[in-house]
């Protein structure tokens, strides 16, 4: 066989017949498959932890889409982020710093829908997180928002001020803290660098406001924005000062209300070693612990940068940049040399802008005044600011408004000069107040002979805003007597200061003043007061202005009454100061006026809260003289309930202090209080009610309000517990006076000839009153008191009339019932101190008189006075007394079955009486 055929042999061909399948090749790929249906009911499921919102987008899916190039998309995506966050709050929480770093990096978004979405959340977020929660995240924001300020884009650069507007009402403490670099960021805002052209080397760069005509506003209307801002951050940097000084004349803000918290000291519990009193260095608000080192303050160990502007470099460094910056916007404002003479007409934006950079400047003054080194700052300022001042702020000064509006209807403050107003409530009288302060600290009492000039413009413009009977708002006047305040430190005789405080008197007499206002004035005049008393007596000299003003607040405090509490409590402490200093003038007039104050139906003292109450009361102290009219209202005032028992207490503790019982061992103010005085005082308040109360009482019949016994002429008339038990505390004072008089006999014979003229034949009598006359004779009788017959039998009626009452309250009656112990231990303390008053009670119990409902009352009786371990052996001596009781008792019982509470009479005197020795024999041998 040849070559070839072998080789047909091996690659021989297939012939293919028809109707018959292709055979499968040895290499071929299997291409079937087949499917199954997947159910995946889990994932069309809403998650469960993470909520949506309307378009089923949860906060992953929409703070993804803070990323999408598209700004429909992020600005949707803010969208429903508000309303996501607004559904479901907590959700802020979990995803807080992810909701914080995607919104403030949209800041600088250039789109100006997709910032304003971002202002809108912004501001959302603000009011539900704290400032807490969001300060490790605030670095982030802080540094998105000097992106924002410094951008190149004009559009950023306006939106950047509402956020910075947002974050300085929420919250100014954490923004506050880079003050450096946003300061730094606010000059850029209006102004550039430029190389000084007298200096050669680069070292020192001058700033100058910058002009950019692709703004929406003009330059000026942008600086106004900017310096608004600024001023609004540099007063959270004052407001967050922690060394804030007392300057007495600080304008009040409606959320924080400085008030004093003295300490409360009880002279009992510091008697018994129970409460201890420390003692500081220096008295005032704020005490000082006396001590021997000084803690180094966090600041001195920050670097200058962290420090801000409460470091002096600093604030050094930032007034020259803005003072300059600051002039040139007053330049382009000011008006021109052409201005009229009387009050120079600004326009309304020139005026804003004006009063910016004032606030701007103030703030800045105010700084300053933080730091140690005031003085130096005080004279730095006035060596580099002072003569630029005076030629751009005081050339035209006073200025005034040009009124461009037509006004339809009558304005009432179109006559007031001091009530014009921009349409923006901007008004010239603060714009000028404001210039006032800014000169005015820059002036002392060395260089007054160089200022003068300029002094006495402020000084004649002040003089004249006090004195033309203007409304005036609380800015106002906070700002006018500050100058005031400081003009009277630089020229401290009494001819410049006497008008100033006379303009000021002018306008505190005008009526209808605001609260804030009237409390500034107080606070000014307190101060001047205390100023003034702090000199020397050879060279103080009173101001008439300021004696006529103290001797008229007493009338002022009791005109006022319940209208206005804070007022009266501001009031009270000035007179109170005044009164401690022996001011002579203002003890007089309180003197006339105590009458009023202290009336116990309308009086200043029952009118206003406890504390107000407290301090009334410690005016007593300082009261020239004290005569019964006046202690009469007193009296009436302690046992009315008005105000409370420790403080009628403390009350009667003055009035015995002034009293000539108090044991003084030096002379003391002659005839302050007569004796007579004192005793009928005490006497009115031991008894509790006036003799015209009494007196109604005697018509009373029956119960609820009458408690009466057949076998007693005293009916009780039953006070409510509150009453009653502010009575009984009342009574323990009074009692404890009583005992601190040296002649106990002669004090008892003024009691009980006050008891026998007043008490002693009356029908009807308060239980509590009972109980007080009680208590009185317990505590002051002695051996050589001699009690008369009639004050005997008045007082064995009441310890009948008391025990009855307490043997037949109802045991569901809670309110009498706690009366039982008080009124149960006078009554035996009386019966065991006078064996008499016990042998005529039990005279008087003739049963045969009374109706057989009262005799279980009358065993009762006599069997828990057996039972008394301190009446037994006076009952053993009247045992004859007890014996014929209940032999007439037995007598009425005759026939009739014997009860229990007989049962249990027979045994009591067979124990406690027939057994003793003494007595002739046991009970039942005589009946």
């Amino acid at each position: 066989m040849t070559k070839k055929r072998k080789r047909q042999e091996d690659f021989q061909k297939v012939k293919l017949k028809v109707g018959k399948k292709k055979p499968k090749l040895e290499n071929a790929t299997d291409t079937t498959f087949k499917t199954k249906a997947i159910q995946i009911p889990e994932q069309l499921k809403e998650d469960g932890v993470l909520p949506t919102q309307n378009r089923k987008l949860n906060i992953k899916d929409l703070l993804s889409q803070m990323h999408h190039y598209s700004p429909g998309v992020k600005h949707n995506a803010l969208l429903g982020l508000k309303e996501l966050l607004s559904q479901y709050p907590f959700v802020i929480d979990a995803h807080l710093s992810s909701i914080i770093s995607e919104v403030a990096a949209v800041f600088t978004d250039k789109d100006s829908g997709v910032r304003g979405a971002a202002v809108h959340l912004l501001q959302f977020l603000a009011s539900k997180i704290r400032a807490e929660q969001i300060a490790p995240f605030f670095p982030l924001v802080s540094a998105h928002l000097s992106s924002a300020m410094t951008h190149i884009s004009e559009g950023i650069q306006e939106d950047s001020l509402k956020v910075l507007d947002v974050l300085l009402e929420a919250y100014p403490a954490l923004l506050t803290d880079r003050s450096v670099i946003l300061l730094k960021n606010f000059v850029e805002l209006i102004s550039h660098q430029q190389l000084s052209k007298r200096l050669k080397s680069r070292d020192k760069l001058s700033w100058m406001l910058s002009v950019n005509p692709n703004r929406r506003v003009t330059s000026q209307q942008w600086r106004l924005n900017v310096l608004t801002r600024l001023k609004k951050f540099l007063q959270a940097v004052v407001d967050g000062s922690s060394d804030t000084e007392d300057e007495g004349l600080q304008e009040q803000k409606d959320n924080s209300h400085s008030v004093r918290s003295p300490v409360c000291i009880s002279w009992k519990l510091h008697a018994n070693n129970q409460q201890h009193i420390q003692l500081f260095e220096s008295g005032g608000l704020r005490p000082k612990i006396n001590s021997s080192f000084r803690l180094r303050s966090l600041t001195s160990v920050m670097d200058s940068a962290e420090k801000g502007l409460s470091s002096a470099e600093n604030l050094k460094g930032f007034i020259e940049i803005i003072i300059p910056l600051l002039i040139e916007c007053w330049i382009e404002a000011s008006p021109a040399q052409s201005a009229p003479i009387l009050g120079n007409l600004l326009e309304s934006e020139s005026q804003q802008l004006m009063q910016q950079v004032l606030s701007i400047i103030h703030l800045l003054w105010k700084l300053t005044k933080r730091h140690d080194e005031t003085y130096k700052m005080e004279l730095w300022l006035r060596m580099n600011y002072l003569v630029d001042f005076k030629h751009h702020f005081m050339r035209h000064f006073p200025y005034s408004l040009q009124d461009t509006v037509k006004h339809k209807k009558k304005d009432p403050c179109k006559s007031n000069r001091n009530c014009t107003k921009s349409p923006n409530n901007v008004d010239h009288l603060l714009l000028n107040l404001t210039l006032c302060d800014i000169m005015v600290s820059l002036a002392s009492a060395s260089t007054l002979q160089t200022d003068s000039g300029w002094l006495e413009m402020i000084r004649k413009f002040v003089t004249d805003t006090l004195q033309d009977g203007s409304k005036l708002n609380s800015k106002q006047v906070n700002r006018l007597l500050g100058v005031t305040w400081r003009l009277m430190q630089i020229q401290q005789n009494k001819v410049a200061t006497e008008p100033l405080i006379k303009a000021v008197y002018m306008l505190y007499q005008q009526r209808n003043l605001l609260f804030p206002v009237r409390t500034l004035l107080l606070k000014f005049f307190s101060r001047v007061y205390q100023k003034e008393d702090l000199r020397t007596q050879r060279i103080r000299s009173r101001s008439k202005v300021l004696s006529r003003w103290l001797a008229g607040l007493p009338q002022q405090l009791a005109l006022l009454g319940l209208r206005n509490p804070e007022l009266s409590n501001q009031l009270i402490d000035i007179i109170h100061s005044a009164a401690s200093r022996s001011n002579k003038e203002l003890l007089q007039s309180l003197q006339a006026t105590a009458a009023r104050i202290y009336d116990p139906l309308e009086g200043t003292l029952v009118l206003l809260p406890a504390e107000a109450q407290r301090r009334l009361v410690q005016l007593v102290y300082f009261l020239p003289c004290l005569p019964a009219s006046l202690l009469a209202c007193l009296s009436r005032c302690c046992i009315m309930g008005r105000m409370s028992s420790d403080l009628a207490a403390t009350l009667i503790g003055i009035l015995h202090m002034r009293s000539s019982f108090a044991g003084w061992k030096c002379q003391v103010q002659d005839n302050s209080v007569n004796d007579v005085d004192y005793f009928s005082f005490l006497f009115s308040t031991l008894i509790g009610f006036s003799r015209e109360e009494l007196t109604s009482l005697q018509g009373i019949r029956g119960k609820p309000h009458i408690s009466q016994t057949q076998l007693s002429p005293i009916r009780l008339y039953l006070t409510d517990l509150d009453q009653f038990l502010h009575h009984w505390a009342v009574t323990e004072v009074i009692c404890h006076s009583l005992s601190t008089i040296p002649s106990q006999s002669q004090c008892f014979d003024i009691l009980q000839t006050g008891i026998c003229k007043y008490l002693v034949g009356l029908v009807v009598i308060p239980d509590s009153t009972a109980g007080s006359v009680l208590c009185a004779i317990n505590k002051l009788l002695d051996q050589a008191c001699i009690i008369s017959e009639n004050l005997h039998r008045f007082l064995a009626s009441c310890c009948y009339s008391l025990l009855y009452f307490l043997l037949t309250i109802d045991r569901e009656d809670a309110e009498h019932l706690q009366k039982r112990d008080m009124l149960w231990r006078s009554c035996i303390s009386a019966l065991a101190l006078l064996p008499r008053l016990l042998r005529l009670m039990l005279q008087s119990l003739q049963v045969s008189r009374i109706c057989r409902e009262e005799l279980p009352v009358v065993a009762q009786l006599l069997r828990l006075l057996m039972q008394h371990g301190q009446l037994r052996s006076h009952m053993i001596t009247n045992e004859f007394l007890v014996q014929q009781i209940i032999k007439d008792i037995m007598t009425l019982k005759s026939g009739e079955v014997q009860e229990q509470w007989l049962t249990d009479l027979h045994y009591c005197f067979n124990i406690y009486l027939a057994s003793h020795p003494q007595t002739p024999g046991p009970i039942n041998t005589v009946y």
